[in-house]
Formats: structure tokens, sequence, C-alpha cells
């Protein structure tokens, strides 16, 4: 039996390291060296944030658990074609969308083959999917690359809620490496918001997704451009499981969609929308055609958009269903459930704010006190008031309403697999206060 000090790979490793003791990872990397890797990786441009800046303090212990040697985040954006992501056809948009992302996968690779190389430790977390569907439906990506990005100085968010690079504008893809090792010098976020605030996203979104005033719902957008994503495919096959026949099955889903779903599931799943991204003319590269000639950009850009004759995936009593009918009449509006059930107390704490439909809350004013029992104890308190929503642990100020619930029933009933007259009778859940101001509660919330 060879001894370990006598295996050749071995006897090779300790002549290699005493002969190269240079060979070690350098304990700061020079960032200029670092910047020209990324660059020659595939890169259009890069920054690098530290570990423990603050504005990435949310995502810190989250990227601990995943790769616990992080000390530098590498920052990258890679640019899209224009014109393709403008197109209505959205299968040109969806091949320009996937081409880019398997390109910032292949940059990000690239970059960390590079390090590996120089005895740095990095790995590179997925561009967009594949991403940790265990954690579904709760956060599911590893690193969120926009406030990463905003943080290395690489742009800011606009009111769509994409990044903006100054220069290239929203049509950036983004990627993120996590590095073990630190660097000479760190970059800082841009001082000006490259956003025009021009507001051509909130015209061309078809669901209403972006307010005016800078609000955005999350359900909305979610449920129409994600519909062949995530919870819009555990929908599908709902559909499926509950349709008693072919027949059956086709008076639910069109034979457009189903096949919509095959191409997704062999190609790639498509987007519905992006307009938001579309039509945004800001970035030094982008603004021109906007400023030169403003009626021919929006007839060239933000009306073919508009105009097209669509599906477009509503849940039923959601501020969307009724934007569409208002706004955009011409477009065919299919109810959808959007597959967001929560699978834990603090799930359906957490997404209520993404879940919130604001215009729906119109003219209630009320406090709500939960008290949960069972499986998972907890104490909370949400208030509805001027079309807002606040979300708060334990119970504060006076309820107009106090419900007490048996956690598992009441994820059941949010399922829709638990019947709330059952659950009343048998007193697993109990409201102390206007029934009315429930039935209230749940207008806001349609899944």
């Amino acid at each position: 039996m060879v001894q370990l000090g006598e295996h050749p790979t071995v006897k090779r490793f300790y002549e290699r390291t005493s002969i190269l003791p240079d060979r070690a990872a350098p304990s700061k990397l020079d960032a200029d060296g670092l910047r020209q890797l990324c660059l020659e990786a595939g890169a259009d441009e890069v920054g690098f944030v530290e570990i423990d800046r603050p504005e990435v303090a949310d995502q810190r212990d989250d990227i601990l658990t995943y790769f616990p040697h992080t000390k530098t985040l590498v920052s990258f954006v890679c640019r899209m074609n224009r014109e393709p992501i403008r197109s209505p056809a959205r299968s040109v948009a969806n091949v320009e969308f996937h081409h880019a992302g398997d390109h910032v996968n292949e940059v990000a690779h690239k970059i960390v083959a590079a390090l590996e190389s120089r005895g740095v430790r990095a790995i590179n977390p997925a561009m967009g999917f594949p991403m940790e569907m265990g954690r579904f439906p709760g956060k599911v990506w590893v690193v969120s690359h926009k406030p990463v990005a905003v943080a290395a100085g690489l742009g800011h968010m606009g009111i769509h809620r994409n990044v903006i690079h100054p220069k290239f504008g929203n049509f950036v893809l983004l990627g993120t490496v996590l590095m073990d090792a630190e660097v000479t010098q760190y970059d800082r976020p841009i001082d000006y918001n490259p956003c025009l605030e021009c507001k051509l996203c909130v015209s061309a979104c078809p669901v209403g997704a972006i307010g005016a005033d800078g609000y955005f719902n999350f359900s909305s957008c979610y449920t129409h451009n994600y519909r062949e994503f995530m919870g819009g495919f555990t929908d599908w096959v709902g559909n499926i499981a509950d349709s008693k026949n072919a027949q059956d099955y086709r008076q639910r889903v069109t034979d457009p969609e189903s096949v919509s779903m095959w191409q997704s599931l062999s190609y790639g799943a498509n987007y519905k929308a992006a307009y938001c991204m579309a039509v945004c003319p800001a970035g030094e590269d982008v603004i021109g055609p906007f400023l030169t000639n403003r009626k021919g950009y929006l007839e060239d850009v933000v009306k073919p958009l508009q105009s097209k004759v669509e599906n477009v995936y509503v849940v039923p009593g959601s501020d969307a269903e009724a934007h569409v009918a208002r706004r955009f009449p011409h477009k065919k509006t299919k109810r959808v459930g959007n597959g967001l059930r929560p699978v834990s107390i603090r799930g359906f704490l957490n997404g209520l704010p993404h879940a919130f439909q604001r215009n729906q809350s119109e003219g209630l004013d009320a406090t709500y006190h939960f008290t949960f029992t069972g499986e998972e104890e907890c104490e909370a308190t949400v208030i509805i008031r001027d079309k807002t929503l606040q979300v708060q642990d334990s119970h504060l100020g006076a309820a107009d309403i106090h419900i007490t619930a048996d956690s598992r029933t009441w994820l059941g009933f949010l399922a829709k697999e638990r019947n709330l007259i059952w659950a009343l009778i048998r007193r697993k859940i109990r409201i102390k206060g206007s029934p009315r101001l429930l039935l209230a509660f749940g207008r806001c919330f349609p899944s």
C-alpha cells in the first residue's frame, strides 16, 4: 500500500509548491489587471464590490451560504442588440434574450477559469436560469445581479426596475462572479440616474405593472411576462390534471398556448412582453432617435407593441385585468392563476407586498392582526390604508379584525385546498371582527 507522502501526485505537488512559492493565491488582485481579464473574457464593462458593502448587506448571508469564501463581487454587463428586443415578434426578441444570456454565462465561466488558473477561488452563479428551484416560491436565485451592478457603478434602476447603463441603456444583461480575493480598488455607484422618466415604459406595459408614480405591481408582471416560467408552468400542469379529457383541456388551454409551452420546454422559456425594455430610450448609444425625432420614435418603437393583438395573462380580479380592459381593449385577457402558493407562514407574510393589488384596495382602511398557531407560530400586523400596504411582525396598534388560524389550515386555504367555511366551523380559523374585512383583504391579494 502506497503511503500518501510517496504517491506521485503528492510528491509533485510538494515539489512544485516548494520550488514555486509565488504560485500561491494572491491576497489582493490588481483592479486594472482584473478589469482587463474580464473584458478579454467578453464583458462590455465591469465593476468590483466588496462583500461588506452596505448596498449588498441584505444579500450577504445568502451569498456566504453558497460561497463562504466571498470577498469580492465582480459585476459585469454584456450588451444586447436593440432591434430584436423591440420587435413585436416575440420569437425574435427571445432569441436575442437567450443568446445574450448564454453569452453572459460563458463570460462568467471564462472569468472563473482564468481566476482559478491564478490560484483564486471563484464561482459564477447563473445569469438567470437555472436557479435554486427547491426554494420556490421563495428566493430562488443565488445573487441579485441588479443591486450589485448599481453598487459597481454600472448604472441605476429606472422606474421600470431594469438597470440602465449610462452608455448602453437598458439593453444589457448582468452577470456576477463571487471571488475569494480582494482587489486594489473598488467601484462606486455613478452620480446620476440615466433614467429619463419619460414614462414610455408605463405606456407600453400591457398589464400596467409600472406606475407613473414609480409603483411596481410584481404580480401583474410575473403573471403575464413569465407565463411559461415557474408559477405559470405549475398552473398549466394544474389545468392538465384538472381536465376531464382532451376536449375539456382544449377548453382551458388553446392549441397555440399548448405548442407555445412545448416550444418553451424544448428551446427555453419565452418572455411574453419585456416591452418596458424595448421602448426605453435612455443611454448615450440609444437616445439619439428619441431626441431627434420623438414622433417617429413613438411610431416606430412604441406603437407597434401597444397595437399588437395578443393574449394578456391576468389573475381574475387583479389590477392588470382592469388595466387591459381600459387601456388595451383590442388585446384579449386570459384568466389564469399565477402559481404563487406560499409553503410557509413566513413566505405568506413576505409575499404579501408582491401580491398586493393597490387599486383593489381603494377605500379600505383597516388594521389586521394575525395569530398563527400549530406548526408555525407567529404574530403579524397588516395595515391597508390609502392604497398602501404595511406588514410588520407582532401585534401593533388597535386591530379592526383579529384572525387566529392554524398555520397548516391557513396555507391550505390559500392553496384552495381548504374551504373557509369548513375551517371556521371547525375553529381552525377564528375571526374577531367583521367578516367583510376578511373578504376585502382577499380582494387585495387575488391569486
